[in-house]
C-alpha cells in the first residue's frame, strides 16, 4: 500500500465485495443459513460505511448501488 488511505480504500471495497457474496447467499438459501447471510451482510455493510465514511444505498447489490462494473450493467 502506498499509503493510508490507499488501504483504507481497500479495505472498503474488500467491504464490498464481501457484502456482494453475502448477498447472493440471501438470495440463494433459505431458513437459518438465509438469516445468517443476511446477518453477515449488515454486518459487512456497516464495517465499508465504517471505512468509507458514506454508505450505498443497497450494500452487497453493485448493479443497483450505481458501483457495478460496466461490463456487469445490464444490456438492451
Amino acid at each position: 500500500m502506498p499509503d493510508a488511505a490507499a488501504a483504507v480504500r481497500l479495505a472498503a471495497e474488500l467491504e464490498d465485495r464481501v457484502a456482494g457474496v453475502y448477498s447472493d447467499l440471501v438470495r440463494a438459501a433459505g431458513g437459518g443459513r438465509r438469516a445468517l447471510a443476511a446477518e453477515a451482510l449488515r454486518e459487512a455493510a456497516v464495517r465499508a460505511v465504517r471505512w468509507r465514511g458514506e454508505s450505498v444505498a443497497f450494500p452487497g447489490l453493485a448493479e443497483r448501488a450505481g458501483t457495478a462494473p460496466p461490463s456487469a450493467a445490464p444490456t438492451a
